[in-house]
């Protein structure tokens, strides 16, 4: 197999944020050493089916992977290094709360082979933060980011929320000011996107928060856009910012729809022209990990004995087989969100055809609306064309 990227899923919280509908549980630390345990056998019953591919990059998301005791995290590292080749240069990214830091903690992240952060800030109001039903405050975000750095992990990427119920234009501009003064390797913005069963969107059915404005959000995104642009960072995807040599890499794997595997309740995986996940619950996911072992032996060229093999994991609970129709457009759709774009030839050397011909039509309609172009080779959106991504998006997919 080629080179994959690991993902590695950590559903542990002290507290749930009301907005959030991740798969992630509060109070159920007393999981934590059984979950471990089946988590590193799953890592190695997949490196045992895939052939041990090497791995490009790590990253342990959740849930909060910081609230986890650093031995854990080392144990984890030890069985991912074991079981996969890990290349020399791969990023080694951890997911982590501002509140969980301290000197020895990050000293120990580091020494398991930890070599990026990061940090879900989400705001540097206080008023926000509790709004968010987050359990650090704006000052605690500044001295993790700053603790970080004197751990001597210099690629640290902070993640802000913007378009949120009180949140006005100048308390947005306030938060950009602040990213400012921190000068982060890397930024992520996501606005809030209330989904369906959260506390926090159940306030807003209720009436008790008002709903999201999606002019407003709009404003403050372009906001972020030029602030951002004018400090030097490359805005090189829709959501993230990053100073030159810290893109970063693991997501730029899902954004080329290169293959990638998950583990832990929930993860998903994209390998062998099969898209999978696990199941959620973290009892059942150690239970089978537990009591049942795979039946086949590895993947094959052959669809039906590749899909064959994935569903033998036990695990496993959905899986799809991704046909070529399908793999380009998806291809066609997560390339555009990147600032380089689809690169021509290097969708002919994958497809045989080149996306101009593949979507002659589609790229006649959009081309004229300048929502997308064709720069240095590469199909690209425009700087309009961000704004109405989703409206690109749609046109490859019938």
């Amino acid at each position: 197999m080629p080179p994959i990227a690991l993902y590695v899923h950590i559903p542990f919280c002290e507290t749930k944020c009301p907005y959030c509908d991740f798969n992630t549980y509060a109070k159920i630390e007393s999981l934590i050493p059984d979950y471990v345990a089946a988590l590193r056998t799953e890592i190695e019953l997949w490196a045992g089916l895939l052939g041990g591919p090497p791995v490009r990059t790590v990253f342990f998301g959740g849930g909060t992977p910081s609230y986890l005791p650093f031995g854990d995290i080392s144990a984890l590292m030890t069985t991912i290094s074991e079981s996969f080749p890990l290349e020399d240069d791969a990023e080694v990214t951890l997911e982590a709360n501002p509140g969980d830091f301290t000197p020895d903690k990050l000293s120990h992240f580091l020494n398991a082979g930890i070599n990026r952060l990061s940090i879900g800030v989400q705001s540097f109001d206080d008023d926000l933060l509790r709004l968010l039903g987050r359990r650090h405050s704006a000052a605690d975000a500044v001295e993790a980011y700053r603790m970080s750095n004197d751990a001597g992990i210099d690629n640290v990427s902070i993640d802000l929320m913007y378009g949120l119920p009180h949140q006005t234009i100048d308390l947005w501009r306030e938060t950009l000011a602040r990213t400012a003064d921190l000068h982060p390797p890397h930024v992520s913005l996501y606005a809030l996107t209330l989904e369906g069963g959260t506390p926090m969107e159940h306030s807003v059915t209720q009436g008790t928060l008002p709903p999201p404005d999606a002019d407003l959000a709009a404003d403050m995104y372009a906001m972020a856009e030029q602030d951002l642009g004018a400090l030097g960072y490359r805005h090189y995807e829709i959501s993230n910012w990053a100073v030159d040599g810290k893109l970063g890499l693991h997501n730029i794997v899902y954004w080329r729809n290169e293959p990638y595997l998950g583990v832990g309740p929930g993860a998903h995986s994209s390998l062998a022209k099969h898209r999978f996940s696990n199941l959620k619950p973290p009892r059942e996911y150690i239970r089978r990990i537990r009591d049942q072992f795979p039946t086949s032996i590895a993947l094959s060229d052959d669809a039906l004995a590749t899909y064959a093999t994935i569903c033998s994991m036990p695990v496993v609970d959905t899986i799809e087989f991704i046909d070529r129709p399908l793999e380009m457009a998806e291809t066609m759709m997560l390339g555009l969100r990147l600032d380089s774009g689809v690169s021509i030839t290097e969708f002919e050397a994958r497809f045989g055809v080149t996306p101009i011909e593949a979507y002659r039509e589609e790229l006649d309609e959009l081309q004229p609306t300048g929502l997308v172009e064709t720069v240095d080779g590469s199909i690209r959106l425009t700087d309009k064309g961000r704004f109405l991504s989703n409206e690109v998006f749609v046109r490859f997919f019938d």
